[in-house]
């Protein structure tokens, strides 16, 4: 089997996506680490030989890299039961995954970003004009997850899936970002069923 290495930033979620899914997995991952606050990911070197586009998370799978985590969460999950036998389960996972890129990690993650690392006294005036659109975005991605989780434990199927992992990776810390956790009671049971799973691992 080819080594694993994780390029990472580990107070990222979208690094802390895979984490977890190796953990439940139980495969091993080596984690080579990177400040993107100091510009680490944008090296003359990193560009070379990781990732052109100057972002991680980066999946290594021996000689090769594999750039976006959620293409990286289903690369480490092929034929295991975090991807759905039934097609239409797994099309409705890869659903909830984009939902997470597209309407939930740019509002959630950012915020989270801004207010916890960056602060928002050093926010670009535009960057600080953006808040109250974000939140609103943020805000509007939870009530779906609380709808669709109030009559069911898990985003597809009965049980879990790559559509938790993604989801949870920032759900999970977004009181950082100023959104409170407790006006979503279903997503709140669903998150202590994530933390529960046999292998879960913590973000660090």
């Amino acid at each position: 089997m080819d080594r694993l290495t994780l390029h990472e930033d580990p107070r990222s979620g979208n690094c802390y996506k895979i984490v977890l899914t190796a953990a439940l997995l139980g495969k091993p991952l080596n984690r080579v680490q990177y400040d993107i606050m100091k510009g680490e990911t944008r090296t003359p070197e990193f560009l070379r030989d990781v990732n052109a586009n100057g972002r991680i998370p980066v999946l290594q799978v021996g000689d090769r890299f594999l750039p976006e985590s959620n293409a990286a969460c289903w690369y480490l999950a092929e034929g295991s039961a975090l991807i759905p036998a039934e097609a239409f389960d797994r099309a409705d996972m890869l659903r909830w995954m984009f939902f997470e890129q597209y309407n939930h990690e740019p509002n959630v993650a950012t915020l989270r970003f801004w207010l916890q690392f960056v602060g928002e006294a050093n926010l670009t005036p535009f960057q600080q004009g953006q808040i109250m659109a974000k939140r609103a975005g943020g805000e509007a991605a939870l009530a779906v997850m609380e709808e669709h989780l109030t009559a069911r434990d898990w985003f597809v199927g009965g049980s879990v899936s790559l559509a938790d992992i993604a989801l949870y990776a920032y759900t999970h810390v977004c009181e950082a970002g100023g959104f409170r956790l407790h006006d979503y009671p279903a997503v709140c049971r669903w998150l202590k069923r994530v933390s529960a799973l046999p292998g879960y691992v913590a973000m660090d």
